[in-house]
């Protein structure tokens, strides 16, 4: 068996300034940890990090850098995620943990006309997360 085809293939990827602070928004919404590189000279730097979302899915992130060729770091706070939960109810659930973990209400709770529950939440730096039962078709 080809274990690409077990793992994840698509990952958001995103930059956070305070990376420690990150990591807890992502744990409290329900993201768990995969890898976390920390710079050896300062361990407040994510060198590369990868948390996974549910069965399948993921994001890789890192701390904002000096050293960045491609230029990810230099704009934390532009991002936007769609987290797909299994119920309405999640929906609440995992807005609550995030407003608690340092996130800030966007939009909603609203049932948008196609199905579903949907809210949308800043992380502490301002990437904005889309907590949506919503499985799409």
């Amino acid at each position: 068996m080809n274990t690409t085809e077990t793992k994840p293939q698509l990952f958001h990827c995103l930059c956070f300034r305070d990376a420690d602070a990150g990591i807890a928004f992502l744990r409290a919404l329900g993201f768990t940890e995969r890898l976390v590189v920390r710079d050896p000279d300062d361990p407040s730097v994510v060198v590369h990090a990868q948390f996974q979302w549910r069965d399948n899915g993921g994001v890789m992130f890192g701390s904002v850098r000096a050293d960045d060729p491609a230029g990810f770091a230099s704009r934390p706070g532009v991002s936007a995620c769609n987290l797909v939960v299994p119920t309405d109810a999640d929906v609440d659930a995992a807005l609550q943990r995030a407003l608690d973990a340092g996130g800030r209400l966007v939009a909603g709770p609203t049932e948008p006309p196609y199905g579903g529950r949907t809210v949308t939440v800043s992380d502490p730096e301002g990437n904005l997360w889309n907590i949506d039962s919503y499985p799409g078709e």
